[in-house]
């Protein structure tokens, strides 16, 4: 069974508008899709009132935190020591949003320890199947 990594973050809104919108997000990682995060924006923030679900290479996140990142419909960067932007481009229109660090670190390390880095090309059920059958064969009572 695949593992999810679910934590909540606080996410500030920048528009043109004269004071920002405050919003908790959600941070999901799912071991099904190892080379993915998605932020999931609640429904009352969507025009047609679902939830907003961004999807983006777990990889650009980490990047993200430290350098201008991203090139595509999803760009990250750090705005100054405790902060970091996430700017989203649809069809629609362009998303910027701004995260304190801290949650962003804590998340990726969890799901780090989910799926290391390097695993992410082998399901989760394989590798415990892998460690499974080596496990019995240095066990095996003809010594081999």
């Amino acid at each position: 069974m695949p593992a999810v990594v679910e934590q909540p973050a606080k996410v500030r809104l920048i528009t043109d508008a004269p004071h920002h919108g405050c919003l908790t997000v959600t941070l999901r990682y799912d071991s099904a899709d190892p080379l993915a995060v998605r932020v999931v924006f609640p429904a009352e923030v969507s025009p047609d009132g679902a939830e907003v679900v961004w999807a983006f290479a777990r990889r650009l996140l980490e990047s993200g935190l430290r350098t201008p990142s991203g090139d595509g419909d999803v760009r990250v960067w750090p705005c100054g020591r405790a902060q970091t932007m996430l700017e989203f481009h649809s069809p629609e229109g362009v998303a910027l949003t701004q995260f304190d660090t801290a949650p962003l670190r804590r998340f990726l390390r969890l799901t780090y320890e989910t799926v290391p880095v390097g695993e992410e090309r082998y399901p989760l059920r394989a590798k415990r199947g892998l460690d499974r059958l080596l496990h019995h064969t240095h066990l095996s009572p003809s010594g081999d």
